[in-house]
């Protein structure tokens, strides 16, 4: 029996990006309201994830709405979430970020995470069929001799 309820739960997983602690996400979720469905956007700061990368995941997003914050429980499978955004990444140095919850000010802003962008240097072949204007360092031109 256990072997049927894991095949479920695996069938019923979803990809979605690596959220973590401390991320700004934007999560869509859909709503039914008779029989329309819209998507609402929830946007804040993620400060926990609990139960593993299973079916059962979730994450705790907050925000502040006119002085007053806002904490939702969001299941990371679960079929009512269109989609999960990143719009940027905190440093952190904690897995639960209950501290955020009486934080006031800026004591409450988490430091930007900087990714190191790793440029691709081109092929030789294409670099061999440019012509070459001047063989001076970069940033110099050569002037001609009159």
């Amino acid at each position: 029996m256990s072997k049927l309820i894991d095949q479920f739960n695996k069938s019923q997983l979803k990809k979605g990006p690596d959220v973590r602690p401390g991320d700004t996400v934007l999560v869509h979720q859909k709503i039914k309201e008779g029989d329309k469905e819209r998507i609402q956007i929830f946007e804040g700061i993620v400060i926990a994830k609990k139960h593993g990368t299973g079916i059962s995941a979730t994450i705790t997003v907050r925000k502040v709405v006119e002085g007053v914050g806002v904490e939702r429980v969001f299941p990371l499978h679960s079929p009512s979430i269109a989609k999960i955004e990143i719009a940027r990444s905190g440093k952190v140095r904690r897995s639960k970020l209950y501290y955020l919850r009486t934080a006031k000010g800026k004591k409450s802003r988490l430091k930007r995470k900087e990714f190191s962008v790793a440029i691709a240097e081109e092929p030789a072949e294409s670099a061999a069929s440019e012509p070459e204007a001047s063989l001076a360092p970069e940033g110099r031109e050569e002037k001609p001799a009159e």
